[in-house]
């Protein structure tokens, strides 16, 4: 394996993926995402297979390490990287300390756009702090304040997978705080949350959605799988 400094190892990642751009496929990735990004358009399946070979040789930075290595990525212009940086976060979360938050929260606000934002909410803050319950209180109200809608999506999403164990006192409260926003993300989220928990407790979010003020599109999404 051979070992590079933060900057080293971005420029050999990206002379890793430069062989394989996909101008002709770029285009039609680029609309999707409002071009906000540029694409190496490589197909999901064959990025995973280069970013394995990619890590054999080069290796997995270790978790007290992470911070130099993926901001030194996180301002490169194609998505792919991005997307590459984030998975390199989450290789290894059971040695993923509190103080890794800060990370993801660059993260969270910086190349901000859902496909990371959700990622990283779920993938990385939703497994650091389901290891680290104590974390949930402070970091949730500091995104709830920050007034940056990213931080409170992510707020509302790190519990979807929690199921039985999620706090529903505090998921129904996040999404009352934020039922008024005009924000789509935030919407869509709320929606999204109600009903990945309704799959765990279907009559306690839809008791919730009749009794609270959302959005037409936070109900609908809220209640799908309940209501066919």
């Amino acid at each position: 394996m051979t070992e590079l400094n933060p900057d080293a190892y971005c420029k050999a990642l990206r002379q890793f993926l430069e062989p394989h751009r996909n101008e002709e496929n770029a285009t039609p990735m680029k609309a999707y995402m409002k071009g906000r990004y540029e694409f190496f358009e490589i197909k999901t399946t064959k990025k995973r297979a280069l970013a394995k070979e990619f890590y054999q040789e080069y290796g997995i930075p270790e978790q007290d390490e992470l911070d130099k290595y993926i901001k030194a990525r996180w301002n490169e212009p194609e998505r792919e990287i991005h997307h590459i940086a984030q998975e390199i976060a989450g290789t290894d979360m059971k040695k993923a300390k509190p103080k890794v938050v800060s990370l993801y929260e660059y993260m969270i606000t910086h190349n901000s756009w859902w496909d990371t934002v959700d990622y990283i909410s779920i993938w990385l803050a939703g497994r650091l702090f389901m290891s680290h319950p104590e974390m949930i209180e402070e970091y949730t109200e500091k995104w709830m304040a920050s007034g940056n809608f990213w931080l409170q999506r992510c707020a509302l999403l790190f519990q979807r997978d929690f199921k039985e164990n999620t706090d529903e006192k505090l998921l129904f409260d996040l999404c009352t705080r934020l039922a008024g926003k005009k924000e789509f993300f935030i919407r869509k989220a709320i929606g999204w949350i109600l009903r990945e928990y309704s799959k765990t407790n279907p009559k306690a979010i839809e008791d919730f959605v009749n009794k609270t003020a959302l959005s037409p599109l936070s109900k609908k999404e809220a209640l799908r799988r309940i209501k066919k």
